[in-house]
């Protein structure tokens, strides 16, 4: 379960932010979360992971591909979670951050 403390932390920058578990796993729900500049499109629906999934300690999962200057291995398509199909590129982020720094860990990656 996400602590208020950080949950809040999130809606500090994503105002929408929602949690959720599903099969004994974190989940923090980010509605129309921007994307980093030079991403496409702006804004998506984005699904942090903070439990392991996949063989990842955490992922960041969005509700379609974002393109970016470098591009990413899209490795994760069509995962079904909460009743909804997410995309997730390969990335590692480190272990024992706090949600947000788990949440601009994954950021990095596209920008």
């Amino acid at each position: 379960m996400v602590s208020d403390e950080h949950l809040e932390e999130l809606k500090s920058v994503c105002p929408g932010a929602k949690q959720a578990t599903e099969a004994g796993i974190d989940f923090v729900f980010l509605p129309s979360f921007p994307m980093p500049l030079g991403c496409s499109p702006g804004a998506v629906d984005c699904l942090l992971c903070l439990g392991p999934r996949d063989g990842y300690s955490s992922r960041l999962f969005f509700a379609q591909p974002v393109g970016s200057r470098e591009p990413r291995n899209w490795n994760g398509q069509n995962i079904r979670i909460l009743e909804r199909n997410w995309f997730a590129f390969s990335w590692r982020a480190p272990d024992e951050l706090r949600p947000i720094e788990t949440l601009i860990a994954h950021l990095k990656a596209l920008r």
